[in-house]
């Protein structure tokens, strides 16, 4: 049986959209010191209407954090089209108990499997989202399309790409070492 949690809807279904498309969320705590802390979390998931979870597969750091503090703030943003969302809210690390298993089995078998997921998975991090907004660049200030910001990022990436191609031919014909 599937752990419930109660729930007031605040997740958008495009809120639903942009985390299931992105999966990588950027996960800011606060240190014991005061200082921010902030963590790239490939594992980044809708739970349910108003909770995000992410695996712990190597964040102590964070982890820690939480232990002490549980503020948390979770961007997810598309990079082509500079939007997304900042979620807001306090976190739970679990590790043991149904609410872990459920969670562990959906990293196991859901629509983002993490390879040896049993194994690897140390925590899972249940958010409970308070604050949802959006986050919108200010290219879109300037009367810009979602569509002409997506070109424009392709083309940078893409140009970023085909550099690096031709640098790595360039470092094997000159019997340079590349490191991987």
């Amino acid at each position: 049986m599937t752990a419930q949690l109660p729930s007031t809807g605040i997740l958008t279904e495009d809120m639903r959209r942009v985390v299931r498309e992105q999966r990588l969320g950027f996960v800011a705590t606060v240190c014991p010191d005061g200082t921010p802390n902030l963590s790239p979390e490939g594992t980044t998931a809708v739970w349910d209407d108003e909770h995000l979870v992410f695996a712990d597969l190597r964040s102590p750091r964070t982890v820690a954090n939480l232990g002490s503090n549980p503020a948390v703030e979770v961007n997810v943003v598309d990079p082509f089209a500079r939007t997304g969302y900042r979620f807001k809210g306090a976190a739970t690390v679990l590790t043991e108990g149904a609410l872990f298993e459920d969670i562990l089995g959906f990293y196991e078998h859901g629509e983002a499997p993490v390879r040896d997921a049993r194994a690897r998975i140390r925590h899972v991090v249940l958010i409970r989202v308070e604050q949802a907004l959006p986050l919108v660049s200010p290219a879109y200030d300037l009367g810009l399309t979602e569509e002409a910001i997506r070109t424009s990022w392709w083309d940078h990436f893409e140009s970023r790409r085909s550099r690096r191609g031709r640098k790595y031919i360039v470092q094997v014909r000159n019997g340079s070492s590349v490191g991987c």
